[in-house]
């Protein structure tokens, strides 16, 4: 079982001096330190240190927004501490799930992020519905059937690639090859 410390600023010019003295008055073994955003989901020094956590282990935090920036992300970071049987703690916010106390506390926290998520579906869900009744067009434009035949054309040709001809109709790749295999099955079926 080890203490793992992991610190993290969001900009290089910004100083993780105050963390790191926090995480080694908590006398942890090891400190990873990150100068990127929360945000971002690729962080190298949270995936190492994710990579090398073993059960039992413990992650100290200054606070919990070193963890993530945004509830859901905590929740799901968590999530996989619980999965590994990892334990947490952070400091500012006096939660360890070590202790019983600790776990109800962030089980609280885990509800608010699932209501969060289930606020911003049923919103999402309000606003198609809302304009749909105004006749907006949801999704892609369909594909103008004369630009398609001529992609079709090019295709069946075999003297262009299919980025040239993405390029010179403005048909996307996608639609044209659910386009091609349509065509392919009609003269499947009509023979």
């Amino acid at each position: 079982m080890a203490k793992i410390g992991y610190a993290r600023v969001s900009t290089i010019d910004q100083k993780l001096g105050r963390q790191t003295e926090i995480l080694n008055k908590f006398e942890v073994d090891k400190i990873y330190f990150e100068k990127v955003s929360g945000g971002k989901t690729n962080r190298p020094e949270f995936n190492k240190m994710m990579n090398e956590l073993s059960q039992g282990d413990i992650v100290v935090v200054a606070e919990l927004t070193r963890l993530s920036r945004s509830t859901s992300q905590l929740i799901a970071v968590c999530e996989e501490f619980k999965k590994r049987e990892v334990q947490l703690i952070s400091l500012k916010e006096n939660i360890d799930t070590t202790t019983p106390s600790g776990r109800l506390m962030f089980g609280m926290l885990a509800v608010l992020a699932q209501f969060e998520r289930e606020i911003i579906v049923e919103r999402t869900k309000e606003g198609l519905a809302i304009a749909k009744q105004k006749g907006v067009r949801m999704g892609r434009p369909p594909v103008n059937n004369d630009r398609m035949d001529l992609a079709v054309e090019l295709w069946a040709s075999g003297r262009y690639t299919v980025s040239e001809i993405t390029r010179k109709t403005g048909v996307t790749k996608a639609p044209l090859y659910r386009e091609i295999n349509r065509r392919e099955l009609t003269r499947e079926v009509a023979l």
